[in-house]
């Protein structure tokens, strides 16, 4: 009975760190601030045209005057909107939609507690290998079967989650979006080979490509 208590307070452990730490991390490692009224209405109609509903917003301050950054973080009821000041004064109006919208697609599916889940449960498999929970052979090959499973579900759910945004603003427009800002950052979107078959994440370039072809489709 203890160590069934051991494995499952290691799994729920995982699963809120993976899905709450990023959100705690972030309200205390970075320089935030509260948006101006006017910052707050401007974003409550961008995030109204995109989809997005959150709980909070905290604009980042960082150095970099042409930070670009847009992210979702927390679970549901505690969702904070993260932005840099880029995205309020100097990025045209279409590429921060087309970037809400993106995260509004991931909220939507909910890809960070599908990812959370994954990793509390492959966590969950390696202590119960660890303890002797399980043998090592069973528990290797359900090692490997969960990890395997998981990078192909994950790829499809942020697939889905940029169908989503397709849905709110129109697929060219979040592609738009993505390739104005790889190349304000100076970057090439990367394309997948196999090696990225092995991340949950699906490369940019990918994503960028089946948002081209959708559009295509459309048209």
């Amino acid at each position: 009975m203890l160590t069934v208590a051991f494995l499952l307070g290691v799994v729920v452990l995982a699963f809120l760190a993976v899905a709450v730490g990023p959100l705690y991390a972030a309200d205390r490692l970075r320089d935030l601030r509260e948006p101006t009224d006017p910052e707050r209405a401007a974003l409550d109609e961008l995030r109204r045209e995109a989809g997005l509903d959150v709980d909070r917003i905290a604009v980042v301050e960082v150095a970099d005057p042409d930070s670009i950054d847009v992210s979702v973080k927390g679970p549901p009821r505690r969702r904070v909107l993260f932005l840099t000041e880029t995205v309020l004064g100097d990025l045209e109006e279409d590429v921060a939609v087309g970037l809400l919208a993106a995260e509004a697609g991931r909220v939507r599916t909910y890809y960070g507690e599908f990812r959370a889940l994954a990793v509390a449960v492959v966590v969950g498999i390696l202590a119960a290998i660890v303890t002797a929970s399980a043998a090592f052979d069973a528990g290797f090959l359900s090692l490997l079967a969960v990890g395997m499973a998981s990078f192909w579900v994950g790829r499809r759910v942020q697939y889905a989650a940029d169908d989503r945004a397709a849905d709110a603003v129109g697929a060219a427009r979040v592609a738009d979006a993505f390739e104005r800002v790889a190349e304000r950052r100076g970057v090439e979107p990367a394309t997948g080979d196999w090696s990225t078959w092995f991340e949950v994440q699906p490369p940019l370039g990918d994503r960028i490509a089946a948002l081209r072809e959708r559009a295509a489709e459309s048209a």
